[in-house]
């Protein structure tokens, strides 16, 4: 089944015009890496809500090897979603124009932005409607993005692939600024748009990196145009150059995380320290560690995608689908755990403080790792049908909605 460029765009899929068989592998390629970063953002978010809320993945003190590395593999998802949504709306301009683009990408940004402040917090992270804490996550951030990308549409390719690594790049030299205006904390660094003793709103994803992402990855869109031999150069040259550039600037600690890595009491240990760079906001480090990975997977995928992995390109064509339906089975599972764990439930609908976000943890709350992948399993498993039946529906209409689901 082909999939259309206009499928990439973000974390929809909007099919209007069915893509050539020429093209379909380089979709496909795409797909994959959107759907695998998918399923690892479910493992991400089932351990949120299954796991033990006293131990932080990446306290080394405290946490195991295996929980530190549940969670820095999941550090993958964020920068490719933006990443491709910069590409898929730059792919979509074969059945758009600039005009339509950026209407598209504007209206599209507010809707996830409405989404985060309703769906996904009152049904998705929080079983509850009282705003008490209310925490701005990823939907957000990539919201703002679009709208962003929905004026940047209209500057030369050139300019928004340069903004956009000037973003990436630099914005870290404004570490240093320490302000409490409301625009800083929206724009750089995270922290509280609002706190009283009622009500408390909270941004976890500062803007100006992930609109850098987004922006370059308009610019990655223009390579899935090239010619297969020269694409699949440049994609490996940029995946390892990013690679060792990320193991150059991390060893030597010149510039590009706030936080320097340290030597542990095992190389084990240590090893994590270096793979430990900052996501809120997501430094340079952080950026080239995932994104490297990642444009080597788009050339790995670029030749042909096996027929084992194909479930994941199934989740990669309806991504926000995936992600809206996600949150609240994963929560109801947690509540599930509950009942039968302590014979009520009440714990899963009360507001949470910000440090036992995203709820309030019964005493001595938290399954095994073990016992959380085979939950992370049970989820992905039981919504491929799902996912499976609304890709298809996707596929045999044009209706304007499905753009937006």
């Amino acid at each position: 089944m082909a999939t259309t460029a206009g499928e990439l765009v973000g974390l929809s899929a909007t099919p209007h015009v069915a893509a050539a068989t020429g093209r379909n592998s380089r979709l496909l390629s795409i797909d994959l890496l959107r759907g695998l970063v998918m399923i690892l953002m479910a493992l991400d978010h089932t351990r949120d809500f299954l796991g033990d809320p006293r131990v932080s993945p990446t306290d080394l003190e405290h946490a195991s090897i295996a929980l530190f590395l549940t969670r820095w593999i999941t550090n993958f998802c964020a920068p490719v979603f933006f990443l491709l949504t910069g590409t898929g709306a730059y792919l979509s301009l074969q059945n758009r124009t600039r005009g339509e683009l950026s209407s598209f990408l504007l209206t599209r940004g507010i809707w996830l932005i409405v989404l985060e402040l309703t769906l996904f917090r009152c049904i998705g992270m929080q079983f509850n409607f009282d705003y008490q804490v209310t925490i701005l996550n990823v939907l957000w951030a990539l919201g703002w993005s679009m709208i962003a990308l929905s004026g940047l549409v209209w500057l030369p390719l050139r300019w928004i692939v340069v903004l956009g690594l000037l973003l990436i790049c630099c914005h870290n030299l404004l570490d240093t600024v320490s302000s409490s205006n409301p625009l800083w904390t929206v724009l750089h660094r995270p922290g509280f748009l609002l706190s009283t003793p009622r009500y408390t709103v909270r941004i976890a994803y500062p803007l100006i990196p992930w609109i850098g992402v987004t922006a370059a990855g308009y610019g990655l869109g223009e390579i899935f145009r090239w010619d297969p031999a020269h694409r699949r150069r440049l994609l490996l040259a940029a995946g390892i150059g990013l690679a060792v550039l990320f193991v150059v600037l991390r060893w030597t600690r010149f510039y590009g995380d706030p936080i320097a890595w340290e030597i542990e009491s095992s190389p084990a240990l240590t090893v994590l320290s270096f793979l430990d760079t900052s996501k809120y906001p997501p430094s340079l480090l952080f950026l080239l560690m995932t994104l490297g990975p990642a444009l080597l997977l788009l050339w790995a995928a670029d030749r042909g995608v096996p027929g084992f992995v194909h479930p994941a390109v199934t989740l990669g064509r309806v991504p926000m689908f995936f992600f809206l339906l996600h949150m609240p089975l994963i929560h109801l599972l947690a509540v599930l755990v509950c009942l039968v764990r302590y014979s009520s439930i009440h714990w899963m609908f009360e507001s949470p403080s910000i440090s036992q976000f995203p709820f309030t943890p019964p005493p001595g709350w938290g399954l095994s790792l073990p016992l959380i992948y085979l939950c992370w399993v049970g989820v992905v498993v039981t919504l491929y049908p799902v996912c499976r039946w609304f890709a298809a529906l996707k596929q045999r209409h044009t209706w304007r909605w499905l753009s937006y689901a």
